[in-house]
């Protein structure tokens, strides 16, 4: 429904996670009963969750981490590990610097070039431990490093920026053009970000065997209040889900959607599933990893932008193990460990076995599902307050 801003203006109401809620359904099951895989191209994952290509989230020892836990880790192959011999300790000297100065000292790092070498052998490192092999480039240089990486070993390839479309216009001349570029690749490709149902459309059409929803919602990030463009995340996925059909009644195949950013908890994992989501990929909660090599921060991929940063450098604390924060078991009761197991329940107390299942979930507008009741969490600080 269109609201009227002015006589001159309408616009959409749109919805973030915390203005919705999943309704029960009729039954439910045990938790061991539910199914949480998904396919990604031609490739059968155990786990719906991958982990941002942000340099304080995956490193090649995270990557393969996530990996044999059943997710996946994307790397950045534009960041610290493909730029530094010596990338943990450059990790350390971000995250110890002062606030005022930590833009500024990222922006001069982040100049230092670019070498194949590093980024070849990081595939390697991935591949040589036996886990599906992810990383992400940028649509400015996938072009230019995307046949090494693929000879390294790569198993899916990220073109990820702020905002990716099928139809940039650019007088230079140069612009990428997905729609002949993404069919002659050998391995899946996942392309994003985008928030609305036109745009998510034109990239399915590319050939894309993913596309990632979110502009502007995660943690570290702060394109909306830059340059003002994104939409709510429960919105937008809802909006790429519905691409997604519109995509698979044409075609006959089904283009993932995996949510991009704005996911803190368990509850917001399987709000963007219901929301019609295949799977996430999120960042700050798994810095908090005592492996992530952000040392405790998390820093998004446009912080440390040349001319105009879109991202913050954020204190997130390392409090649990990969494992635990994925897997479990929790010891907390924020819902910010246990992740999987969190979406596992949620599916099993709705009633619904697999992920397309879950799809199909009920959903209510619910301004007060993180405030009623919870007043004496709020005043103590404990659990959701």
């Amino acid at each position: 429904m269109e609201i009227e801003l002015g006589r001159g203006k309408k616009a959409r109401q749109a919805y973030g996670f915390d203005d919705v809620a999943i309704v029960p359904g009729r039954r439910t099951r045990d938790p061991e009963d539910v199914d949480l895989a998904w396919r990604l191209g031609g490739i059968d994952l155990a786990l719906p969750l991958l982990a941002s290509a942000m340099d304080g989230v995956v490193s090649p020892t995270t990557a393969i981490l996530l990996g044999k836990l059943g997710g996946l880790g994307v790397l950045n192959l534009e960041g610290i590990f493909s730029r530094y011999e010596n990338a943990d300790a450059i990790g350390a000297e971000i995250a110890a610097l002062p606030v005022d100065e930590a833009t500024a000292r990222m922006q001069e790092l982040y100049t230092s070039p670019i070498e194949v070498d590093l980024m070849v052998a990081a595939i390697r490192e991935m591949k040589a431990a036996g886990i599906v092999t992810a990383a992400s480039l940028t649509p400015q240089r996938v072009e230019q490093y995307g046949a090494a990486v693929i000879d390294a070993g790569l198993d899916v390839l990220v073109i990820q920026g702020t905002v990716v479309s099928a139809e940039h216009v650019s007088t230079s001349g140069n612009a990428l053009d997905l729609k002949s570029y993404i069919p002659t690749l050998p391995i899946p490709v996942v392309v994003g970000g985008t928030a609305s149902y036109s745009s998510a459309l034109h990239l399915m059409r590319t050939g894309a065997a993913a596309v990632l929803v979110g502009v502007g919602p995660g943690a570290a990030c702060t394109t909306r209040g830059v340059i003002g463009v994104g939409v709510p995340q429960a919105t937008a996925i809802a909006d790429v889900a519905g691409a997604r059909s519109q995509h698979l009644l044409e075609t006959g195949e089904r283009v993932a959607v995996i949510a991009d950013g704005g996911m803190r908890t368990g509850g917001d994992i399987s709000k963007a599933i219901a929301c019609g989501a295949d799977a996430v990929m999120i960042g700050s909660p798994l810095a908090r990893a005592t492996e992530a090599p952000g040392h405790g921060y998390h820093w998004g991929m446009a912080t440390f932008h040349s001319s105009l940063p879109r991202g913050a450098r954020v204190k997130v604390d390392q409090v649990a193990s990969l494992e635990e924060i994925v897997n479990g078991p929790a010891h907390e009761n924020d819902g910010r460990t246990n992740l999987m197991g969190a979406l596992r329940t949620s599916m099993s107390t709705c009633g619904y076995q697999n992920i397309q299942e879950f799809q199909k979930a009920e959903l209510v507008l619910a301004p007060s599902i993180q405030t009623e009741g919870k007043q004496l969490q709020r005043a103590q600080g404990v659990g959701m307050g």
